[in-house]
């Protein structure tokens, strides 16, 4: 447990954003024997082989098992979290200050960045005698969103509302210094774009009498990323290609030619099946015997507010990897997806719980709805129970980490058999 505990910390410290998770994942699978591959050339395939491909930040990684019942097993996961995104010509000047213009990206607490060591983290564009790419980067410095002090703010302890273009502008330099802030972050060659954040430079840290805890920024949603890596790379021999999607933009809809609403997931799954000599009715029937899950976090019973959870599907800390379920379709899973579910965790001994919303509150969503709309696979939501989602820093169980691993990576471990009654697992 120390062990994945300490892998899981060092991949959220280095994962800023998106592009630094992401760049984390290549080194990672790269360290571990797979081979890159690109869009823009063939897929070449072997039995046994292990490889990822890329599409901005998102990757998606997948090993090929045995072929006589060929299927997908995959495991989908958002590598982008609520943040402050820079503007074009961010720097704005007060009297004596310099500020930074920035506008909210995902549906964040936004009171909890406030008074927090920042960082400035994304990627940078630049052109090299007309060959353009992108370099991830982070500031050496650091900047802080100041709070107004409650003496000019006397109602803010009953209530606050965040305006995000007045209220969350980064405090950068005094007059006169912010004049090299991006020679700083990038280098001193020009930057013709960007997609840079504000984000939580705070490490990751253990806390309880027993360190049972974690908190950490961004653990919404690396927890399912790290997870769904160590998973893959510790599963058992099995048939068919096991998948480990990291997709961007969930955290704004998945509504992008990198998210799960696009192509992308679709288009490797597509290829791999015909590198593999597979046609397309091959390939209809595999997504036939195919099963994916969705992992995202849920929201575990808050220890002060008990009553915002359902009366009696009460999501625990410790209580083991949950199941997520909704009668409006904001997660996939339903009866049939969940029974398996349920049957691998009790095959590998990993001990699960259920999720639900209270009927009088409004759902989230997750990348599997967006997903499987175009793929038409089985699948099911499920991830670990977490505290304060979309804060600057979040928390949750440390045990439930490691039950989240030993799941996914019995359900990589384990082989589907679809039929017209449904599915047998082994």
């Amino acid at each position: 447990m120390v062990e994945k505990i300490r892998e899981l910390t060092e991949f959220l410290e280095n994962s800023l954003t998106a592009y630094h998770a992401k760049e984390q994942a290549r080194q990672t699978l790269l360290k571990n024997g797979f081979t890159a591959l690109s869009e823009t050339e063939d897929f070449e395939l072997v039995e046994g082989g292990k490889y990822f491909v890329e599409r901005g930040a998102s990757l998606i990684a997948f090993t090929v098992g045995g072929l006589d019942r060929f299927s997908y097993k995959i495991v989908a996961s958002h590598v982008d979290s609520p943040a402050l995104k820079l503007k074009e010509n961010p720097v704005k000047r007060t009297e004596n200050c310099a500020v930074l213009n920035v506008e909210p990206y995902g549906g964040g607490v936004w009171y909890s960045f406030f008074d927090r060591p920042l960082k400035i983290a994304g990627r940078v564009v630049k052109n090299d005698d007309g060959r353009i790419y992108a370099e991830t980067v982070e500031s050496p410095f650091l900047v802080t969103v100041p709070s107004l002090a409650v003496h000019q703010n006397r109602g803010v302890n009953e209530g606050f509302a965040v305006n995000a273009q007045t209220d969350l502008l980064p405090l950068l330099s005094l007059a006169g210094g912010e004049s090299e802030w991006l020679e700083k972050l990038a280098g001193e060659t020009r930057v013709l774009s960007h997609d840079l954040f504000i984000v939580n430079a705070e490490k990751p840290y253990t806390f309880g009498v027993n360190n049972e805890f974690l908190a950490s920024p961004r653990i919404d949603n690396l927890t399912s990323v790290c997870g769904s890596l160590e998973a893959l790379l510790g599963k058992a021999e099995s048939d068919g290609v096991c998948v480990a999607a990291l997709m961007h933009h969930e955290e704004v809809g998945s509504h992008s030619t990198q998210g799960a609403g696009g192509d992308f997931l679709e288009n490797v799954l597509r290829r791999i099946a015909y590198a593999l000599r597979f046609d397309d009715n091959e390939f209809y029937k595999a997504l036939a015997s195919s099963f994916f899950l969705s992992v995202d976090n849920a929201h575990a019973l808050h220890p002060n507010h008990p009553e915002k959870s359902d009366p009696t599907n009460k999501t625990l800390l410790g209580g083991g990897v949950v199941i997520k379920s909704h009668a409006g379709g904001a997660y996939v899973t339903d009866a049939v997806s969940s029974a398996i579910v349920k049957t691998v965790l009790e095959k590998a001994g990993v001990s699960y719980q259920s999720f639900f919303n209270r009927s009088d509150a409004r759902s989230g969503s997750t990348l599997g709805v967006a997903a499987l709309t175009r793929l038409g696979i089985a699948g099911a939501d499920i991830g670990l129970a977490q505290l304060a989602m979309h804060s600057a820093c979040e928390c949750f169980a440390a045990s439930d980490y490691i039950e989240l691993v030993n799941g996914l990576t019995a359900f990589y471990s384990s082989d589907f058999i679809a039929d017209s009654n449904g599915f047998t697992v082994r």
